[in-house]
């Protein structure tokens, strides 16, 4: 068994692993960013080491920095989590290089796996087939349109090595090819390293349908169950749940034993997971995630195999305890993603920011998975989710609704949060009849009136004369907290953990909005311009793109509210802005 982990992530994965470890009684490594500096994880792990730096490629993307933190604790493990390092394998090759266990596959099987082009295959290969799509990478605009010619519309644009819905534009027709490849491959560069992109069919009304697998060093292979995650928005997902429902059982098996095909088909070992789209009856390879899913509680609370664990144990070498024919699916399981963002009537519009109030849910069948405190502030440079909420139920309905009573139990203050939305979907007659698809949000969902407010809680009273406080020092980029027991009244600059004393209250972010008609072009959140649409003298018509604006490694476009002409361009490409600033005029 492994005896010390470094978990090369941060939020509410590091969190989970650093509770795994615990239960094994693993020691623990966290690293951070000077914006993480008195994070959860960093407050949790039994070490943290300081990695420079704000942004992902400056801190978490920073392969030396992290290498000689490795080297510096004597970790013998490392888990990457999700996103940043998950799926690089030369970052795998660099861990393994020097003795220490990668807690994933191999870095072959991530080579393969993660080039979406040599996925596809892969899979072929093991005789699985994906969506009518190419195996060449987009280098002209021209391909695209010949495609789109032979296939017909709507076509995706997907990063070949990015998943989760980064990096991926729909293009409707074949006016928006040059937009959707500039925008694909900005995605793909700002959260993946690599802009490269392919093309493949788009379905009409899919479902996403993903099956969980885990492989050992033995030659063992199982698959967990099925995951349905089809309520989505700009491809990214809100709810998912497990098992699948309404889905053939036939079906699902051959999903299932479809997945094993293609781990074993690029000698897999460790947790990952196998998507298809399914529709009328047919499933097709969509991609294979090397790395363990956001989504992953779902399948433990109706499996009961802690998923962590496992990773844990396969990478120090050890056979999986169970076959395929042990695994058992109990009831059913709904987990929702609680995302910093307004739901703004279908906009969503991240909302980065201080947490100045959280209360989470429980009762039978609750779990919250989450990687903030009250006190703790959302970044605009790092992915914007806050935690999620898993519920079980002996069925599907009794699922549903357990998740919108802890839904209505939940209270988040200082940011937006997803919650509203989330309540309608589960509201929602189609998502209850499984009358939906991965476009049935953005497509058919009516949000009108659904938005959230970031309202702020005013700081609890203390009667007691004295606090303690975390006063956080670092020794050569080692993090050290000593307590202490202080007068409230005392500075609280360098006050950090959940021991019950305050972190310092910050101001709430600018609140999301628009210019009202009036002609000054505002952004809603706090963000850097990627993009300027439009030039000085243009004219533009309302809902016209002007600006296109990255928060939370998401673009969102800026729109005119009226029509004129551009008088005044305030911004230009690279430019950090506010919520509330002013980037055009229109006249």
């Amino acid at each position: 068994m492994l005896s010390k982990v470094l978990i090369a992530n941060r939020g509410e994965i590091a969190v989970r692993v650093i509770r795994a470890c615990r239960e094994l009684g693993i020691a623990t490594v966290a690293v951070y960013s000077e914006l993480d500096r008195n994070a959860l994880h960093v407050r949790m792990a039994d070490e943290a080491h300081a990695l420079g730096g704000q942004t992902a490629a400056e801190s978490y993307l920073n392969t030396e920095a992290i290498l000689d933190v490795i080297e510096r604790t004597g970790a013998d493990g490392v888990h990457p989590g999700y996103g940043f390092f998950s799926e690089n394998a030369d970052f795998a090759r660099a861990i393994t290089a020097r003795g220490v266990a990668f807690i994933g596959p191999n870095p072959e099987a991530i080579e393969v796996m993660g080039d979406k082009i040599s996925a596809r295959q892969a899979a072929e290969r093991v005789g699985v087939s994906g969506v009518p799509g190419t195996t060449d990478l987009i280098t002209d605009p021209d391909q695209v349109r010949a495609f789109g010619a032979e296939h017909g519309y709507p076509v995706a644009i997907k990063a070949a090595y990015g998943g989760g819905g980064r990096g991926m534009k729909v293009v409707a027709d074949e006016s928006l090819v040059e937009e959707a490849i500039e925008s694909a491959q900005r995605e793909a560069l700002s959260y993946f390293g690599r802009d490269e992109i392919y093309m493949e069919r788009y379905l009409e009304k899919p479902r996403h349908v993903e099956v969980q697998v885990l492989a050992d060093s033995h030659g063992n292979c199982v698959y967990l169950g099925t995951r349905d995650c089809s309520a989505q928005r700009r491809h990214q997902k809100l709810i998912e749940e497990a098992p699948a429902a309404g889905i053939d059982p036939d079906v699902l098996s051959a999903m299932g034993e479809a997945a094993v095909m293609v781990a074993q088909g690029c000698d897999y070992v460790n947790a990952g997971t196998v998507e298809f789209l399914y529709e009328d009856g047919d499933f097709y390879y969509l991609e294979m995630n090397t790395r363990l899913q956001v989504e992953h509680p779902a399948t433990e609370l109706v499996t009961g195999i802690d998923l962590v664990e496992q990773q844990i144990r396969v990478a120090s070498g050890e056979a999986l305890p169970f076959s395929q024919d042990d695994i058992e699916i109990s009831g059913h399981a709904i987990e929702v993603r609680i995302n910093a963002e307004d739901p703004a009537e279908g906009a969503f519009l991240p909302s980065p920011g201080p947490i100045t109030g959280l209360r989470v849910p429980s009762g039978y069948g609750t779990r919250w998975d989450g990687g903030y405190e009250a006190g703790d502030e959302i970044s605009q440079f790092y992915d914007n989710l806050v935690g999620k909420l898993i519920c079980w139920g002996r069925d599907r309905p009794t699922a549903i609704a357990r998740t919108l009573r802890a839904l209505d139990e939940m209270e988040v203050s200082g940011v937006a949060t997803t919650i509203p939305a989330d309540k309608a979907i589960l509201a929602h007659s189609d998502f209850a009849a499984l009358d939906h698809s991965t476009k049935w949000v953005e497509d058919t969902l009516d949000l009108t009136g659904v938005t959230s407010s970031p309202a702020s809680d005013a700081p609890p009273a203390d009667s007691e004369p004295l606090v303690a406080r975390n006063i956080d020092v670092e020794v050569n980029g080692q993090r050290y907290s000593v307590r202490m027991w202080v007068p409230e009244t005392a500075p609280a600059a360098a006050a950090s953990g959940p021991s019950g004393a305050k972190r310092p209250k910050r101001a709430a972010a600018s609140k999301s909005g628009g210019s009202g008609g009036s002609g000054d072009v505002v952004v809603p959140m706090q963000g850097t311009i990627v993009k300027v649409m439009v030039a000085e003298g243009d004219s533009v018509e309302a809902g016209d793109p002007i600006v296109v604006l990255e928060a939370m490694k998401m673009e969102n476009n800026v729109c005119a509210e009226k029509s004129g002409t551009v008088t005044e361009i305030k911004v230009a490409e690279g430019d950090s802005v506010g919520g509330g600033d002013v980037v055009a005029v229109i006249q």
